[in-house]
């Protein structure tokens, strides 16, 4: 069941997306060749707790830490540990907020110093396809509408959205209804009303939209080992059109 939110929902999650914003750029900045992504794990949770909020990530179904940090062919769900970034990597850090009992969840990809052309152009295009599925939530409109626009651009682009994985719906839990997929033809699906809030997830590979488990049961790569970005805003619905919760 969709569940609409009320003004006051949603000023609430807007509390918990800006503490989400300043964390995920915290974290931009922090970055640097030779960082243990464990060392930005607990930047995060450090943060958070100092904002009055909890990691929302940390033991969700067991997952031990603060952020998600996926490094170049690693989709999402790459956990922080030893492994220290290097120059020209590519790293997509995924995090969420719980304050005062509401959820808010973000995700950016950036370099790592120097990055090469096609990794900056796969960032690129993944950061203007989240733009694009914001864009295409117009009240009136159908879900898959944002489902279209999203995989539309990245294959006009020449790169691949990952259909394994998708955008969910966000309030009171981490994970609402509905799901939100990165492909599909447009006006299907439940349609779009004020009060609706959607954590919208480009996935986007360089090479095929296949992608696999590794043995730590959670971080997802490409098969190909292709490189991957994923960009991933709160959004709520208003009368007047889309809202973008987790920014500052």
């Amino acid at each position: 069941m969709i569940k609409l939110k009320s003004r006051r929902e949603i000023s609430l999650m807007r509390e918990s997306g800006k503490v989400a914003a300043a964390v995920l750029q915290a974290l931009e900045e922090a970055a640097r060749p030779g960082m243990a992504t464990a060392e930005l794990d607990r930047l995060a949770e450090k943060m958070i707790r100092r904002a009055g909020g909890e990691p929302a990530f940390l033991g969700y179904q067991g997952f031990p830490a603060s952020i998600c940090a996926s490094i170049n062919s690693e989709v999402v769900h790459g956990i922080p540990g030893l492994r220290r970034l290097k120059e020209g990597d590519i790293i997509s850090i995924d995090l969420g907020v719980v304050l005062k009992g509401y959820y808010s969840d973000t995700a950016v990809t950036f370099g790592v110093g120097k990055i090469d052309s096609r990794a900056r152009r796969l960032i690129d295009v993944t950061r203007r396809s989240l733009e694009k599925g914001i864009a295409a939530m117009g009240v009136g409109g159908h879900l898959s509408d944002i489902s279209h626009a999203v995989q539309s651009y990245v294959e006009s682009k020449g790169f691949s959205v990952v259909k394994t994985y998708a955008g969910h719906g966000i309030g009171t839990e981490m994970h609402e209804e509905p799901q939100v997929p990165n492909f599909g033809p447009p006006g299907r699906g439940p349609k779009l009303y004020p009060g609706m809030v959607l954590a919208i997830e480009p996935m986007v590979n360089a090479g095929s939209s296949e992608v696999e488990v590794a043995e730590d049961g959670w971080t997802v790569l490409t098969r190909d080992r292709s490189l991957s970005a994923h960009f991933e805003h709160s959004v709520a619905l208003g009368k007047e059109g889309p809202e973008i919760l987790t920014v500052l």
